[in-house]
C-alpha cells in the first residue's frame, strides 16, 4: 500500500511509463511506414487496374454505339433503296419514254412559238447550238434514218441479203490486235525470207516495199488458202449460222400460226389473202358445188 501511494503522488513514475508509449508509437508507425514501401505500392496498384477496367468498359461501350450507329444507318438505306426499287418496278418504262418524249415535243413546239412571235428564223437559232460538223453528220443521220425506214418492205431476195449483210458486219467485233500482231509476223517472215525489203525515209518511219510483187495480194493470188482460221472464228461462224437457222424456222413457224388445217390453196401471203377475200364473198354460193367435185357426183 505505501507503495502504491507513493507512486501516484509520484509524478515521474506517472509521467515515464507514458513516454515510452507515446515514444515508442511512433516506432511503430514509422517501422509500418518503413516496411511500406510494397504496402504502398499494393495500395497503388489497385487504384490503376480500376481505371484500366472504367477505360475498357468505356472503350467498349462507344465500339458497341458506333455499331448499333452503323447498324441503324444501314437499314434505313437498305428501306430506302427497297422502296425506291419497288417504285421502280411499279412505273412503267414505256409510260415514262413516252412522257419524255411529249415533254420534248410541247418544249420544241414552245420554243418553235415563241421563236415566230419574236419574228426570227426557228431553224436559224436553233442551229446556233450545233457546229457545222454535227450539224452535217445530224442530217447524214436523218437522211440514211428516212431511207432506212422507206427500205423496210420487202423487194427481192437480193435486197433482202443485203440488209442482213450489214446488219451482221454492225454486229461484228474484228480482232484488230491479233489482226496487226499477224500483220508483223508476215512481214518479218518476209523480210527474213528476202522478198520485202524495210526501207526507212525520211521521216524516220519503216516502208515495206515488194521486191518481186509477191506479198501484197492480187487478183491471182492464191495464198489465202493456206490462211487457218482460229477455234474461236468457227465457233463464231458456226452460232451465227446457227442462229439464222433459228430465225428463219420461228419466221416460218409464225406465219402458220393459228391457220386451220386444210388445204392449201396459195403460193403466197397476198394470194392466200386474195382467196380468204373470195372465200367471204362466195363460199355460201360455191361450197355446193365443190362438195361435189370432191364426192365425184358433180353432173
Amino acid at each position: 500500500m505505501p507503495l502504491s501511494k507513493k507512486r501516484k503522488l509520484t509524478p515521474e513514475a506517472d509521467i515515464s511509463p507514458e513516454i515510452p508509449a507515446e515514444v515508442n508509437a511512433p516506432e511503430k508507425s514509422e517501422t509500418l511506414s518503413g516496411s511500406g514501401t510494397p504496402a504502398g505500392m499494393a495500395e497503388s496498384q489497385p487504384g490503376d487496374g480500376e481505371l484500366a477496367s472504367v477505360d475498357k468498359a468505356t472503350e467498349r461501350r462507344e465500339k458497341f454505339k458506333a455499331l448499333q450507329a452503323r447498324a441503324r444507318h444501314s437499314s434505313e438505306r437498305n428501306n430506302k433503296e427497297v422502296a425506291a426499287e419497288k417504285q421502280r418496278q411499279a412505273t412503267d418504262p414505256n409510260l415514262l419514254a413516252s412522257l419524255s418524249r411529249k415533254q420534248a415535243i410541247a418544249s420544241h413546239k414552245l420554243l418553235k412559238a415563241d421563236t415566230a412571235a419574236d419574228g426570227e428564223d426557228f431553224e436559224r437559232k436553233r442551229a446556233w447550238d450545233w457546229t457545222i460538223e454535227e450539224s452535217e453528220k445530224w442530217d447524214k443521220r436523218m437522211a440514211k434514218k428516212e431511207k432506212h425506214r422507206e427500205d423496210v418492205a420487202f423487194q427481192d431476195y437480193r435486197q433482202d441479203a443485203e440488209k442482213i449483210y450489214k446488219r451482221q458486219r454492225r454486229q461484228m467485233e474484228p480482232d484488230m490486235e491479233g489482226y496487226e500482231r499477224e500483220k508483223a509476223a508476215a512481214v518479218q517472215k518476209a523480210a527474213r525470207s528476202g522478198g520485202l525489203e524495210i526501207v526507212e525515209t525520211e521521216d524516220g518511219e519503216l516502208a515495206a516495199v515488194d521486191k518481186n510483187g509477191t506479198f501484197y495480194s492480187t487478183a491471182d493470188s492464191t495464198d489465202f488458202i493456206e490462211h487457218k482460221p482460229q477455234k474461236a472464228a468457227v465457233d463464231r461462224l458456226v452460232s451465227d449460222n446457227k442462229k439464222a437457222e433459228e430465225v428463219r424456222l420461228k419466221k416460218r413457224r409464225d406465219r402458220g400460226k393459228g391457220e386451220e388445217e386444210g388445204d392449201i390453196t396459195y403460193i403466197n401471203d397476198k394470194n392466200k389473202q386474195f382467196n380468204q377475200k373470195l372465200a367471204r364473198f362466195y363460199n355460201k354460193y360455191t361450197t355446193e358445188i365443190r362438195d361435189s367435185f370432191e364426192r365425184g357426183t358433180m353432173i
